[in-house]
């Protein structure tokens, strides 16, 4: 397996958007179709449906998850590295952002890149995991929670000891999580950025 072709399987396996997927299935509206027009977790979630954002975050991390874990286990036979596998996480990363099969309107990659961080490794993924809790915690602004985890990705992948090439293709993610977030960016420096659970 070359190299090239573990992009193209991470970006294909990357571009199954779990909110469209589950919404289908369950018979809802396309997450596209209301409230922020993401499809993501957190839109399904205003459908009043707790099971399909559930299944949509499950389905979106886990993507992330087992495109690093089959190019870790295949890594040995095929010579891939850690960046190599990194690589592979970023190029699902971008297929949720850019999804072949829904005309690339994705969304804005939170669960996907948890998943990533997670084949990475535990640890790293458990810290950043920590980072998002501890915000929401005290602020209950999911998107706040999501760019601060965002940002402390990269220097907790340097700290769990990932080389530089690691560091920044997850640095690249970051970046891209925090592009994703501009309009929540906007809305919190106007001071509309609304808690979860807020009508």
């Amino acid at each position: 397996m070359s190299l090239l072709l573990l992009i193209v399987a991470g970006y294909l396996v990357g571009s199954l958007s779990f909110a469209v997927i589950v919404s289908r299935a369950m018979r809802l509206p396309d997450p596209h179709s209301y409230g922020s027009g993401n499809p993501g977790a957190t839109n399904v979630l205003r459908t009043g449906n707790k099971v399909a954002a559930v299944l949509t975050l499950l389905g979106d991390a886990l993507k992330g998850y087992v495109v690093v874990a089959v190019a870790c286990a295949v890594s040995d036979r095929f010579g891939f590295t850690d960046a190599n596998l990194a690589l592979a996480g970023l190029a699902a990363f971008l297929g949720h952002l850019f999804p072949l099969y829904f005309g690339f309107r994705g969304g804005k990659g939170v669960a996907t890149a948890a998943g990533v961080l997670f084949g990475i490794s535990g640890w790293l993924g458990l810290a950043v995991l920590g980072v998002w809790l501890a915000t929401f915690a005290v602020l209950r602004v999911s998107s706040i929670s999501a760019l601060a985890a965002a940002l402390a990705s990269p220097v907790l992948a340097g700290l769990f000891g990932g080389d530089r090439n690691v560091v920044g293709i997850v640095l690249v993610m970051a970046l891209l999580l925090v592009w994703r977030h501009r309009e929540n960016i906007r809305r919190l420096r106007a001071g509309t950025e609304k808690q979860v659970g807020t009508k």
